[in-house]
């Protein structure tokens, strides 16, 4: 019987998320090479976000093999021009719903980090509130819980009001943020628009902090932060920063998912 042709990743990118993915797909049985070698993988894994001008990416492209395949993070628009006309298959991982609940995890342990080194009080008893209740604010209120933190979440919808309310939080909707948000000493955003403005941010007491862990633009305005003196921390790929390793492993898991649904796995 004819031996199976191993299949090539060339792996794009020397941060540690990189390299723990790469090393999780060596160990499922794939071949890793280093960008320099990418004319000879049969899939290439680009790091996130994946813009046209990330890592060289039209230099990459043209040096792939025709008929590869791509993965990458936040792909933009540009990107995805440049792979088709360079006849590159082109996936977005972040797309899987399996690697954006996981990645909610690491997510949610480096905002507590944060919220312990920004701080001299305890996060049991003491009084925060996250707003919305997504994929990460439900995994960061599990956590601030299990603390004993005092949690309040405010989010537009009924049903996660309720939902939160059914796992012990306290709930408001985003109309009434303006009457809770004088008594917190920590406020998390996890929502992609515009929540904190100057009226909200000059209601919080000179200790308070503030954390937004929503995808640019986010949702507190940091300039109007700064002029009022509000401590407001712009937390952007918390788990590349606080758990490469996971992180990684966690965006080869969802490759290889892809992989498998294409009928092209080991």
């Amino acid at each position: 019987m004819a031996k199976t042709k191993p299949k090539i990743f060339a792996v794009i990118g020397e941060d540690a998320r990189q390299v723990a993915a790469g090393e999780y797909l060596r160990r499922k049985g794939y071949v890793v090479l280093e960008a320099e070698d990418v004319y000879q993988a049969d899939y290439v894994l680009m790091p996130m976000p994946l813009s046209a001008d990330r890592a060289g990416f039209a230099r990459l492209l043209r040096a792939a093999k025709p008929g590869a395949l791509a993965f990458g993070g936040k792909v933009s628009e540009e990107a995805r021009a440049a792979a088709q006309a360079a006849h590159i298959g082109l996936e977005d991982y972040l797309e899987r719903e399996e690697l954006a609940q996981l990645n909610a995890v690491p997510t949610a342990e480096g905002c507590i980090a944060l919220i312990l080194q920004n701080r001299t009080k305890t996060i049991w008893r003491s009084p925060m509130l996250v707003l919305g209740y997504g994929r990460c604010g439900q995994a960061l209120v599990r956590r601030l819980m299990a603390l004993d933190a005092k949690v309040t979440v405010a989010v537009r919808d009924a049903g996660q009001r309720a939902q939160a309310v059914a796992q012990g939080c306290n709930a408001v909707s985003l109309d009434e943020l303006n009457q809770v948000l004088p008594t917190m000493e920590v406020v998390v955003n996890t929502i992609p628009a515009t929540v904190l403005e100057e009226e909200q941010l000059a209601m919080l007491s000179a200790a308070s902090l503030v954390i937004d862990l929503a995808s640019l633009p986010g949702g507190v305005d940091l300039d109007a932060a700064n002029r009022l003196g509000v401590r407001a921390i712009r937390a952007l790929s918390l788990p590349a920063r606080c758990a490469p390793i996971t992180a990684g492993e966690f965006v080869a898991q969802a490759v290889i998912a892809m992989l498998n649904e294409r009928g092209e796995g080991v």
